[in-house]
């Protein structure tokens, strides 16, 4: 079957749809996708998918060995970091993406790399190409499809993996390492909790100070969802907008200040409740830590079941953040300087967004604008707020700035908001009495 899909400016929308509702592709053994074929570049490989799933050995080595065979160099493919990184957070600007989704073994051969070329402005000698790629690939691909006819189990459906050419690396393999790194964390938090019970410490103030961080976050998630469903966000499909689009890459500024502001003043409700009243002892500060690492120790176990592969994103903040409580008489620059160690996970997929995919500054609200158009599940998002309300605590507390959460007696009779809304009446009040008083005395008895 040959197959032209449109929507690839759109987030490859066409193979999407064909590989969802198309009844012909339940007949699709393998999928073979040509894109840029004709450009400068090496030969390379592209099998990430938009799950955590990669095309069948067979498939892949197969067509490495056929490209290698129509050329002197063999197919670049993303290195082993990149591919782990595909299988922690699924994303792909190729079309062989949504079949993968589906279940169907598929490869893209490409000029290209990570990020297909954009035809705007390109000459017609640029869209020409280089012929002897054309040919390479040409030739590679009808090998290829020669190999499927001979042999169909060579594409029987997809897997997890790490592929290093001549050797791969089972998914299995991969999810136990990492959940042996995740235990030591999971142990520690654990024994800080027996030693909180053994030495009866309440840890209620610290639940509530936790939780009040967490509907912070929970604000400022569903804030930014409203504003999406309002239209302040560009509008996109929901497949990943490419990079040349403005929905992708077109910041919104004025709605980004208004959710901006709305955040601060969220925050400065919060906060209200969180600042330190009175002088803060060091079983309080174990109890503020202790209920952070045990609900980052929650947020793991859930990440381990929906994704193990994501642990790799999580686990710098666990590593780093478990030493916290162990530096309270070091200098607040080392403090500060461990909490922002365990912010290396999410820099990590920033910087492939930046590096690899060419987004550079624009990296961030790319992300966000997954998060718009629901390309992040909300299991994750759930996660994400959660793992932010931790993080926000333990930077309170590596900055010396905690305080657990007040008493009834040590709240003030009225919240911030009531507070605000008592000080705008008084002063209207006051500055009428104020124009009172400065009017004559007959103004006055007339008014």
């Amino acid at each position: 079957m040959f197959l032209s899909t449109d929507g690839g400016a759109l987030g490859g929308v066409g193979a999407a749809h064909f590989a969802e509702h198309s009844p012909l592709a339940r007949d699709v053994v393998a999928v073979i996708d040509l894109d840029a074929i004709a450009g400068p570049g090496r030969t390379r490989l592209e099998f990430s998918g938009d799950r955590p799933r990669m095309p069948s050995t067979g498939l892949l080595a197969t067509a490495a060995a056929r490209v290698l065979e129509q050329g002197h160099d063999a197919a670049q493919r993303p290195s082993a970091l990149r591919q782990l990184l595909d299988l922690a957070f699924p994303f792909s600007f190729y079309e062989q993406a949504p079949f993968l989704a589906h279940g169907i073994s598929a490869v893209t051969l490409t000029s290209a790399g990570d990020r297909p070329p954009s035809p705007v402005g390109d000459t017609p000698d640029q869209l020409t190409g280089h012929a002897a790629r054309l040919g390479q690939i040409g030739r590679a691909s009808q090998q290829l499809l020669a190999s499927l006819d001979e042999g169909l189990e060579l594409a029987q459906g997809t897997s997890s993996y790490v592929y290093f050419g001549a050797r791969i690396v089972r998914g299995w393999a991969i999810e136990i390492v990492l959940v042996a790194a995740l235990l030591p964390f999971l142990t520690a938090a654990v024994d800080l909790f027996a030693l909180t019970r053994r030495r009866r410490m309440p840890l209620l103030p610290a639940v509530l100070s936790l939780r009040s961080r967490i509907l912070f976050w929970l604000f400022v998630l569903a804030v930014f969802e409203l504003f999406g469903l309002a239209g302040w966000w560009p509008h996109a499909s929901l497949r990943p907008p490419a990079p040349e689009s403005s929905s992708g890459t077109a910041w919104p500024v004025f709605g980004l200040i208004v959710f901006a502001g709305l955040s601060l003043a969220g925050w400065f409700v919060t906060r209200d409740r969180l600042a330190p009243r009175r002088p803060v002892g060091r079983e309080d500060e174990l109890t503020g830590y202790c209920t952070a690492l045990l609900a980052l120790a929650i947020v793991a176990l859930l990440v381990m079941s929906l994704n193990a592969f994501a642990l790799v994103f999580l686990l710098p903040s666990l590593h780093a953040w478990l030493w916290l409580p162990q530096l309270g008489d070091l200098p607040l620059a080392a403090r500060l300087g461990t909490w922002l160690a365990g912010l290396g996970g999410p820099a990590l997929l920033v910087w492939e967004f930046a590096g690899r995919f060419g987004l550079g500054f624009d990296a961030p609200w790319y992300l966000l604008q997954l998060v718009a158009v629901g390309w992040v599940p909300f299991s994750a998002l759930a996660l994400c707020v959660v793992w932010a309300a931790a993080a926000s605590q333990l930077a309170v507390l590596a900055g010396g700035r905690y305080a657990p959460y007040p008493r009834a007696d040590e709240r003030p009779p009225l919240g911030p908001i009531r507070r605000t809304i008592r000080r705008a009446i008084l002063s209207s009040r006051e500055r009428r009495r104020t124009r009172l008083r400065a009017v004559p005395e007959s103004d006055a008895a007339d008014l």
